[in-house]
């Protein structure tokens, strides 16, 4: 159906919708158009017209959203709240075990919804009747209670016995946010330009017009006869209540309560349908690096920059890619290496991948190895647990622990920093600890800054940042594969602030998720601009998605042909990271042995153990041994590092065995007991 303008829009009515819609009919494009005409209603009638065609774009209820996977949504702003939402109120006369009929609010959705996913939790099963909108309350006697939603649910504690609000019942539950609606549109309605002015309305009333859209509130209320609060109250409600910012905690909040209404049988599911949601605007972040109209290049000129210290630009970048033959290109980045790496020395780490949980919010397609809350197969590592990997580490010649887990929303920022000094008292070894996506998890769960957040675990003992979430660094990519995660721009600014501590990370790419060229380049150019700014990245690490077991499926090329040219182009583009590491466990050391002739200087890590690619179908392991054979077997001098890529002296091989932990041997819940029980296996 072709779009036309002025869109025509429906907001929510209720004052918590005002700073999202007010001023949209000021909005005009480019040559002066108007983009919106809006009219207001109820949210169930909001989501109605949208699915019936009466309108382009509605801010609806976020479980209506269930029913319209076709819908594209507008990114960074909704609805919602971190804790106490006081208009989404369940009264009643008696305590909650002895409501037996419960009048839900005909207007609502997301919130009616709510309500049984947590009464359901609770155990409690009510009868439930719909009652209008604003006639629920009247209903409120003996055993029976009503849910009350939006305005008038203003001050109604005050008429009540028993109140209990949904926003700090969901909060108390999961240590989420909760997302109550958000803009949505018909397929190829939310053009950047629109998504652009939606963005700019909220954040320009937030700042500007609170108190200014409070007063004419409580004026209009008054006028109309009806009960009001105090203008601050109202104005403190939009200020500080409701949360506008659809920001990396709302989708994990959102996700996690869409989820846990499916798997309750409260909203329809789709056999092998996952949770997902298709947010808009993503999709433009590619035509910011636009496949441009390129003049021919001169193949052998192009490969030749880097090894005369010139820059590779973005087109230049597309065309190796597209057009270099892989064996020229694989020239160019070996004689690359052999410029900034002349000793002929490949390095390795010894260390262990030890992933403290599996527990996670986010529920990426791509992932098989998390598990949501409440599910039996999750676990936390004890204490005992880890010491007793931690011994073994250092006994095995382990300096270091590449330290990542799921987003675990029973574990704030205290953990860590406990965690953290725990290790430093009793262990040698460092730590590498925490992705960016972990980062803004923390800071979001806390609400706290990244900066604060970094700085505070760097007090605690965290050495260095490792670089995984990156996937591909575009927001369309982002927003197919796992669109509740940290954006982009979120990542680069976690390491951003790491590296202005002086903290080092590494950067990643994960390919073969129907990436264009320009995906690649554009993630490639990203990371070479914050080098730029920072000088933080002591290496680049690219590997192939693995998606045996997983839920997404493999429709991309992840061939060994294509991981080799991906990691060539970044040995040339990437002209100011040091150090470029092989991905064996996904390819294979035979694989990894190649690679070190396509740029790469770095064999990774021996890894004593792994739990992340390996459920996703890599089961590659290799003794400290067996990678040195594998380096020497390439042509080149094998060497220790650390995290740094300093070369450090091989330990002695130890004769004793690995010392036994305090606590048991058994392997966690989700876990397999690593291969190397004996070090001189590993030496």
């Amino acid at each position: 159906m072709p779009i036309s303008l002025p869109l025509r829009v429906r907001s929510v009515s209720f004052l918590n919708a005002h700073p999202l819609y007010r001023g949209l009919e000021a909005c005009e494009t480019a040559t002066g158009k108007s983009l919106f005409s809006v009219e207001t209603a109820l949210p169930g009638s909001c989501a109605d017209d949208l699915a019936q065609g009466r309108c382009d774009l509605a801010l609806v209820p976020v479980a209506s959203y269930l029913a319209h996977p076709e819908w594209e949504v507008v990114p960074g702003i909704g609805i919602g709240c971190r804790g106490p939402v006081e208009t989404v109120m369940l009264a009643s006369s008696v305590p909650l075990e002895d409501i037996r009929v419960v009048h839900l609010d005909a207007a609502s959705r997301t919130s009616n919804l709510l309500l049984q996913v947590l009464l359901r939790a609770r155990g409690l099963a009510p009868r439930y009747e719909t009652a209008p909108h604003g006639q629920g309350e009247l209903r409120v006697k003996a055993r029976s209670a009503a849910l009350v939603i939006g305005d008038a649910a203003f001050g109604i504690r005050d008429r009540h016995t028993h109140c209990y609000d949904l926003g700090a019942w969901w909060f108390e539950r999961t240590r989420l946010p909760f997302v109550f609606a958000f803009w949505a549109g018909r397929p190829g309605v939310l053009t950047i330009e629109v998504v652009e002015a939606l963005q700019r309305t909220a954040e320009r009333n937030l700042q500007k017009y609170p108190e200014r859209m409070a007063g004419e509130y409580r004026d209009l209320r008054i006028a109309k006869g009806l009960r009001h609060q105090p203008e601050h109250m109202y104005a403190n409600y939009l200020r500080k209540v409701i949360r506008y910012r659809l920001d990396t905690a709302s989708r994990e909040g959102m996700v996690e309560f869409l989820a846990r209404a499916r798997e309750s049988g409260l909203a329809p599911a789709t056999e092998g349908d996952d949770v997902h949601v298709r947010f808009a605007g993503a999709q433009y972040t590619a035509a910011s690096m636009p496949r441009r109209s390129r003049p021919p290049f001169d193949l052998m000129r192009v490969l030749a920059k880097p090894h005369t210290n010139e820059r590779l630009e973005f087109d230049e970048g597309i065309f190796l890619y597209e057009s270099a033959p892989l064996l020229a290109l694989a020239h160019a980045a070996d004689t690359r290496r052999q410029a900034l790496h002349p000793d002929g020395v490949v390095s390795y780490i010894v260390d262990r991948n030890v992933n403290y949980t599996n527990i996670c919010v986010t529920r990426c397609k791509f992932c098989n190895f998390y598990a949501p809350p409440g599910s039996e197969h999750g676990y936390v590592l004890s204490r005992e647990e880890l010491a007793q990997k931690f011994r073994e580490t250092e006994a095995l010649g382990g300096i270091q622990i590449l330290l990542q887990g799921g987003l675990n929303p029973d574990l704030g920022l205290a953990y860590y920093e406990d965690l953290f000094r725990w290790t430093k008292r009793n262990f040698t070894l460092k730590l590498h600890a925490l992705s960016p996506t972990e980062i803004v998890h923390i800071a979001d769960l806390e609400d706290l800054s990244i900066g604060e957040v970094l700085r505070r675990l760097a007090a605690a003992g965290m050495d260095s940042l490792p670089g995984g979430g990156a996937e591909i660094l575009d927001d369309e990519i982002r927003g197919r594969i796992s669109p509740f995660k940290n954006s982009t721009d979120e990542w680069l600014e976690v390491m951003r602030q790491a590296h202005r501590l002086g903290m080092r990370s590494t950067a990643t790419m994960v390919f073969g998720f129907q990436e264009t060229t320009e995906h690649i380049v554009a993630h490639l150019d990203r990371i070479r601009a914050l080098q730029d700014e920072t000088g933080g990245f002591t290496a680049f690490i690219a590997w192939p998605f693995q998606a045996e077991n997983t839920r997404l499926k493999l429709r991309d090329d992840t061939s060994a042909d294509r991981y080799l040219r991906v990691q060539a182009l970044a040995r040339l583009y990437l002209d100011n990271v040091p150090n470029i590491q092989v991905s064996w466990p996904t390819l294979g050391p035979e694989i990894g042995e190649l690679a070190l002739r396509f740029g790469a200087n770095d064999f990774g890590s021996v890894m004593i153990e792994e739990n992340v690619v390996s459920t996703a179908g890599a089961h590659f392991m290799l003794t400290a041994r067996q990678i040195e054979q594998h380096i020497q077997q390439a042509g080149f001098v094998p060497r220790r590092r650390n995290m740094q890529y300093d070369h450090i002296e091989s330990p002695p091989r130890p004769a004793a065995t690995v010392p036994a932990a305090a606590a048991s041997d058994r392997p966690s819940a989700g876990e397999q007991r690593v291969p190397h029980a004996d070090p001189a296996q590993l030496e």
